[in-house]
């Protein structure tokens, strides 16, 4: 029960831009990709989500190759927050939010899709903005509803006997009293930059959520991220990419070493004291003396 990318090459135009990838990402945990400019993180985001696929190698979901599975199938165990989402009509943020639903409007009932939506609206801080035309939404905003969407896919449907969306949607549930009649398939959560053009409340607040779903809902969640310190606070696992190759993957404390990342961003990194005692802070040693 995992996403897992098996010896991943990619290249267009004679331009390699992923060569002989591997990771697994495990339900109930947050893997974080990290990389320079041009490293190949979104386009390995793209070959997991079954949006390209590989030259080589393969990407298997739950144990089955995804270039065999119908693409309503894999939209009902994953979902994609991509970097940027153009939208050429008007519509309102809800209705942007209620596109999530769209894998399952065959077995879904309009009150399960508007409980679902408006939990997300109300989740990713945008319930002051439901009426709006999302293409009059600043970026941050506009984040924020595609959140919402991914998340609204990501649920999925509660089973068949008819269980309360909100049990297992809540940001406060308590996996203790998770109803035993939910099904529990192993769902993906791949975010490609979620905290791109985010205030630094929106930032914590939607790796927040990402964390909630990998601890309380099982959720594999992947991840790319820029900011050091957001990776050693939210994530389980980390990948750095260089050069379309990976240059390290293990647990957070073990790869997010200042040498390791001074090497692979060419820059020079070190890590700085909590003053409150939580883990050491790392910065650019670049201006300082």
């Amino acid at each position: 029960m995992t996403l897992c990318a098996q010896n991943v090459t990619f290249a267009v135009r004679g331009q390699t831009l992923l060569d002989d990838v591997s990771l697994i990402l495990h339900p109930g945990e947050v893997l974080a990709v990290l990389g320079p400019n041009g490293a190949g993180k979104s386009t390995l985001l793209k070959v997991l989500a079954g949006e390209i696929a590989p030259n080589k190698g393969r990407v298997t979901q739950n144990g089955v190759d995804i270039a065999h599975v119908p693409a309503l199938a894999l939209a009902q165990n994953r979902a994609v927050m991509p970097q940027a989402a153009a939208m050429a009509f008007p519509f309102i943020v809800r209705d942007v939010v209620l596109l999530g639903r769209a894998p399952f409007r065959k077995t879904s009932s309009r009150k399960i899709d508007r409980d679902l939506v408006e939990k997300a609206i109300a989740l990713a801080d945008i319930a002051h903005l439901a009426d709006y035309a999302y293409p009059a939404l600043s970026g941050g905003e506009k984040q924020r509803v595609h959140l919402a969407r991914a998340l609204v896919q990501l649920w999925g449907m509660p089973d068949s006997a008819g269980v309360d969306s909100s049990a297992y949607t809540s940001d406060v549930v308590d996996t203790r009293d998770t109803p035993q009649s939910i099904r529990h398939p192993a769902r993906f959560l791949l975010l490609d930059e979620p905290t791109a053009g985010l205030d630094i409340s929106h930032q914590h607040g939607l790796l927040s959520i990402a964390r909630m779903q990998a601890q309380y809902h099982k959720t594999g969640v992947l991840m790319i991220l820029h900011d050091f310190n957001q990776v050693c606070g939210y994530a389980d696992r980390v990948v750095i990419l260089r050069k379309g190759r990976v240059a390290a993957q293990g647990p957070t404390d073990q790869v997010m070493r200042p040498d390791l990342l001074s090497d692979v961003f060419e820059s020079p990194i070190r890590a700085v004291p909590d003053p409150d005692g939580a883990t050491d802070i790392l910065i650019s040693r670049a201006g300082f003396a």
